[in-house]
């Protein structure tokens, strides 16, 4: 079993982990609530939604696989060295429950509110089908000799690209409308808060086992982390910057046209 060989460093990196947990999952109230106030998801992109479950969900696979399996954290240990400690923590599990639990409510209300004419597309179900249909024969190909690490590590490219996918369809809507109504700004700082604490958790790690294989043995945390606070700055770049006038606009009108409440909400 590897410890910590500092425990300043194993205190912060769990402040860290645990200010990333309450970050990402606090992010993804804001559209919750602006959905119910608003009791319309017009301006959510559902293509997004969609490729976020898948996202979330092969994330939780990986993490609950390398935090709960002997055997994925024996192969692991086997391939990186077993003076490695697992780069997955509990606050990542948390998260990655927490997540998929929002992403299925957010889902839900697509179908009890106002929602016009938008629908899922049709190269977002082929893209969705494609990742788990590709996981399925992948299993499959494991199992005879046990390449469980492996599998997991499939897991991590699916939603390594479900990430890279998934903002796409939200600033492409936010462009074409030349608006940020209806996509709460809120759960975009928050999300970008707790990319960079996922960082910093990620460095307390390496500073105290004089290794980076934490980044590069967990590429797919690494990844999501910087794609997010990429896309993170895209949005806000359109929400302040690009779109800010346009959004006070549009908000006057879905409230004139009973769409919205009475009083535009602060969360966009």
């Amino acid at each position: 079993m590897v410890s910590w060989k500092s425990h300043p460093l194993e205190i912060a990196y769990n402040i860290f982990g645990w200010i990333a947990f309450i970050s990402w999952s606090i992010s993804f109230y804001p559209q919750v609530i602006l959905n119910y106030r608003r009791k319309s998801v017009v301006g959510l992109s559902f293509n997004f939604l969609v490729l976020n479950l898948t996202k979330h969900s092969s994330y939780l696979i990986y993490n609950a696989s390398l935090f709960f399996s002997h055997v994925v954290q024996r192969q692991y240990r086997n391939k990186y060295g077993h003076g490695e400690m697992i780069p997955v923590a509990a606050n990542d599990v948390a998260f990655s429950i927490h997540a998929v639990l929002l992403t299925a409510i957010s889902l839900f209300q697509v179908f009890i509110y106002e929602r016009g004419d938008q629908k899922i597309s049709k190269i977002c179900i082929a893209l969705t089908s494609v990742a788990w249909i590709s996981a399925v024969v992948c299993f499959f190909i494991a199992l005879p000799h046990h390449y469980w690490l492996w599998l997991v590590s499939v897991f991590s490219v699916i939603q390594v690209v479900m990430t890279a996918i998934k903002y796409v369809p939200q600033a492409y809507m936010n462009f074409k409308r030349k608006s940020t109504q209806g996509w709460s700004i809120g759960n975009i700082l928050l999300d970008l808060l707790g990319g960079l604490m996922n960082y910093a958790q990620m460095s307390m790690q390496s500073l105290d086992q004089g290794s980076w294989v934490n980044f590069y043995g967990n590429m797919g945390k690494t990844l999501i982390s910087l794609l997010s606070i990429s896309f993170d700055l895209l949005f806000m770049g359109q929400h302040y910057l690009l779109y800010p006038s346009n959004t006070e606009k549009i908000s006057s009108k879905i409230d004139l046209t009973n769409t919205a409440p009475s009083q535009p909400s602060e969360n966009v």
